[in-house]
């Protein structure tokens, strides 16, 4: 009898010792819970919340704003310098057009041609008799090219099939179809020797003719740049009027261009002046750079933490629950914004270094680097919309436009075979009839136009006067084109957005979860100013009313 007693105390003992294992083991499991649902409300608070939870100081978003004002500051330098650049060009190449195309004026309208033989040679030794009394006419800083101690000469060239027979009366032609090309060189010193007007001995087998091309170079100085405190570049116009005859269809279309070269003068004095303002402007741009670079790190280890995080809540969500995280709860923890950032820092940096270049005389690539600044300050510009996203009131947009991009990015795929569609039919069909039409490029920007409402009438009624089919073609096709995008895929696109936009606010009024990710952090009530987000060697701290806007 006693024994059965003493087994059955010992039973009983051993099922209150398991008991409570039980609720030590199970208390642990929800402390790693808590714990790690706390870590996770932690990673996706905003720096201010951070601040107030742990008092941790925001320096990446200072850093981002102080980023702000450097770029657009850095922009409107070069945009000045740039623009001053351009400006030069574009009225030195109306120049070379006024003083080297025969009877050229500002406000001509279509394209200079030629259609006599008469004047296809007139116009070349008007060229050739101008260059060489260049600086008795301009009134500009223009100077010939001195190689060697010698002026670079004048070449005109031309490009014509190597052996032809053509007799359209009799409807025969027999062609080589093999290039061949000829130069003569004009010395302008020498010329001015001989006297005026100069004669060449240039002949031109026109039916055999494919281009007359007249090449020269000039020297000039950019002077504008001294009244903002720039010294001012020395450029180089190689200078190219070309005759165009490939068409052979009795008219020879002519044209200047001009390549540009722009470098640091020789010998050169500026009184009143220093290196001062260069020195500034290239510790102003290293500075832009350090500010990137120190950003790109930060942005590269915060992608790499939610990384790691999102790998742990992967593993943690199957050993708890027994369930595989979706692939948009893993997006959630890579910061598409830190992404952004990354890129306009990169574009910031090489954009910092051609500037440097270019202010150092180096480099000439005014284009490429207007191109990766410009794209860099549009990045950091989009980006403040994320500091307004810290604000419930404006957050609503930033989350309707991730919400709506991939079923907008999918729409917009669909819309385009359409589109591409239109635009190959166009071209083949209205092409030969239409100006906006001619090339697949104007075919698009004519009906992406149409889409918008612009220039509807002048679409429809340069089509007026060709045959009566094209006529009844054009009007179905831009009558479908218009009804199908401007009625219809418009309308749908808008409504897309905006049930995207109605669901993330309907979301946002019951206060829903819009993933399981969400729903777990949610259960935590833990406000970030109630000291349970500190770490050891931690203590919680007030935030301080400018650093987060409380």
């Amino acid at each position: 009898m006693e024994d059965r007693e003493q087994l059955l105390a010992a039973r009983l003992d051993e099922r209150r010792l398991n008991c409570r294992w039980s609720v030590h083991i199970h208390s642990l499991q929800s402390k790693v819970v808590e714990d790690f649902r706390r870590r996770l409300k932690y990673f996706f608070m905003n720096p201010c919340e951070k601040y107030r939870a742990r008092g941790r100081k925001p320096w990446k978003l200072m850093l981002q704003i102080l980023k702000i004002a450097i770029i657009t500051v850095q922009l409107v330098s070069f945009g000045l310098s740039n623009e001053m650049m351009v400006t030069f060009k574009e009225e030195n190449l109306m120049t070379f057009r006024n003083l080297f195309l025969k009877g050229y004026k500002d406000h001509r309208l279509g394209g200079y041609a030629l259609y006599t033989k008469v004047d296809t040679y007139d116009h070349i030794f008007y060229i050739i008799n101008k260059y060489i009394s260049l600086q008795n006419l301009t009134v500009g800083n223009l100077a010939y090219e001195v190689t060697n101690g010698e002026y670079t000469p004048l070449s005109v060239c031309q490009e014509f099939y190597r052996n032809s027979s053509i007799d359209p009366g009799s409807e025969t032609f027999n062609i080589d179809p093999h290039i061949e090309k000829e130069c003569v060189s004009i010395d302008p010193m020498q010329s001015l020797q001989d006297d005026l007007p100069v004669q060449v001995n240039l002949s031109i087998d026109f039916k055999r003719l494919l281009s007359v091309s007249v090449y020269f170079t000039l020297k000039t100085i950019n002077l504008q740049t001294v009244r903002h405190h720039e010294l001012p570049d020395c450029y180089d116009f190689h200078i190219m009027i070309l005759f165009n005859n490939q068409a052979h269809s009795g008219k020879i279309t002519v044209d200047v261009g001009t390549d540009v070269r722009i470098y640091e003068c020789k010998d050169w004095n500026v009184e009143g002046t220093s290196d001062k303002v260069d020195y500034l402007l290239l510790s102003f741009d290293s500075v832009v750079i350090l500010a990137c670079f120190v950003s790109l790190i930060l942005c590269l280890r915060s992608i790499i933490s939610g990384i790691q995080l999102q790998y742990e809540f992967t593993v943690f969500f199957h050993a708890y629950f027994n369930k595989v995280v979706t692939w948009s709860d893993r997006m959630e923890f890579v910061n598409a914004w830190y992404i952004l950032i990354i890129v306009s820092d990169t574009l910031t940096i090489a954009g910092s270094a051609f500037k440097i270049g270019i202010q150092a005389k180096y480099l000439t690539n005014y284009n490429v680097c207007s191109i990766l600044l410009g794209t860099a300050t549009l990045l950091v510009w989009v980006g403040v919309i994320r500091y307004l996203g810290f604000f419930k009131k404006y957050n609503i947009l930033i989350l309707t436009l991730r919400a709506a991009f991939p079923n907008v990015i999918r729409f917009c795929c669909c819309a385009a075979m359409i589109y591409l569609g239109y635009c190959f039919c166009g071209w083949i069909v209205l092409g030969p009839y239409h100006d906006k039409f001619r090339s697949l490029a104007k075919v698009s920007e004519c009906l992406f136009s149409l889409i918008n409402g612009d220039d509807m009438y002048t679409t429809f009624r340069q089509m007026r006067d060709k045959s009566y089919m094209v006529w009844l073609f054009s009007r179905l096709y831009l009558y479908t084109f218009i009804s199908l995008f401007i009625y219809m895929v418009l309308s749908l696109f808008i409504a897309l957005i905006t049930d995207t936009y109605e669901t993330i606010k309907h979301q946002q009024h019951d206060k829903e979860p819009a993933s399981e990710l969400q729903a777990f952090i949610a259960e935590c009530r833990d406000q970030p100013d109630s000291g349970r987000y500190q770490t050891d060697g931690e203590a919680p701290s007030c935030c301080s009313l400018c650093c987060c806007f409380r």
